[in-house]
């Protein structure tokens, strides 16, 4: 009542309710611009995954003799990049390709899924049965570990960098336990299942010995198949020891003088000096939109997952 018996109130009023709905107003243009701007990029990358389906595909050869090049780089899973579908239709594609003079898989991995590795591994040799004057050389950057060797190791040669770290040839399944923990924090385990052994090395409860042993000996079988694969793949190059098979690795240095791998070169040496043509990359990339998804169904299956790893050649 007192501002109302000020001179001139109606007037401030009018300016405060003005001032207000013009505030409004710019904020609801600001996010109509926000929003216009999204829903443009987004019917924009539709439309180049429409007009591009693949992004990064191979380069067309135009012709010429080439040497197909395949990248066989980070962690081989199948949610992955490095993943066998993904290498497979590569090698496919490079062997259909009649300028195709040579194949080069560019190794930088430190292992991953047994199962990958194995249908890489033997995608290969069926190539090299069903192609016997196809070369299929494997270059090592960094590192071919693991699951990453045990597709090499299919290869005609594997070349590397004399300080490159080469072999790991174990099997691995990590975890963690928590029993302890939840004594001391006063949390109790509730957990029902239908068959004995369903909740198998379930890290909130004890370790039973029976069933460690069921596990070790699943991890050896899969070693014994990794071991048969290298000992087919490599032959008489092998210098065996105790130590081969144990899990070690070694510098591409040593690697060369117990038959792990072959010799030092680049990949840029073997295109040109060994197999004779230039270099072009045949390594499949995956949708714009199919990415997106993959990775988004691989973070919820990682948090599924968080507590009891697979198997790994890593």
């Amino acid at each position: 009542m007192e501002n109302q018996s000020k001179p001139g109130w109606e007037r401030d009023l009018l300016e405060k309710v003005a001032l207000a709905a013009i505030t409004e107003q710019t904020r609801a243009r600001r996010w109509g611009v926000a929003f216009k701007s999204l829903l443009f990029i987004y019917l924009f990358a539709i439309f180049g995954v429409t007009i591009y389906p693949k992004l990064g595909d191979h380069h067309a050869s135009k012709g010429e003799n080439h040497t197909a090049i395949i990248d066989l780089v980070g962690q081989i899973s199948e949610d992955k990049d490095a993943n066998a579908d993904s290498i497979i239709e590569g090698l496919r594609d490079a062997v259909e390709d009649k300028h195709t003079k040579g194949i080069i898989l560019h190794a930088n991995s430190p292992g991953g899924s047994p199962v990958q590795s194995a249908y890489v591994y033997d995608e290969i040799r069926r190539i090299k049965k069903e192609h016997p004057t196809m070369p299929i050389y494997t270059v090592v950057s960094d590192m071919c570990a693991s699951g990453c060797y045990y597709i090499a190791s299919a290869s005609d040669k594997i070349f590397v960098n004399p300080a490159s770290l080469v072999g790991s040839i174990g099997v691995l399944m990590d975890g963690f336990g928590f029993v302890d923990v939840m004594q001391k924090l006063g949390v109790e385990r509730r957990l029902l299942t239908a068959g004995s052994h369903k909740a198998m090395l379930d890290p909130f409860t004890p370790r039973k010995e029976n069933e460690t042993i069921y596990m070790q000996s699943l991890l050896n079988q899969v070693h014994q198949q990794f071991i048969q694969a290298v000992r087919i793949g490599r032959g008489s190059r092998l210098k065996e020891s105790p130590d081969m098979f144990s899990g070690l690795v070694w510098s591409g240095e040593e690697a060369v003088k117990i038959g792990l791998v072959d010799e030092f070169a680049t990949q840029h040496d073997i295109a040109k000096n060994l197999i004779g043509a230039e270099e072009v990359n045949f390594t499949p990339q995956a949708h714009l939109m199919d990415r997106i998804a993959g990775r988004l169904g691989a973070s919820f299956g990682h948090a599924l997952s968080s507590f009891l790893q697979p198997v790994s050649l890593r």
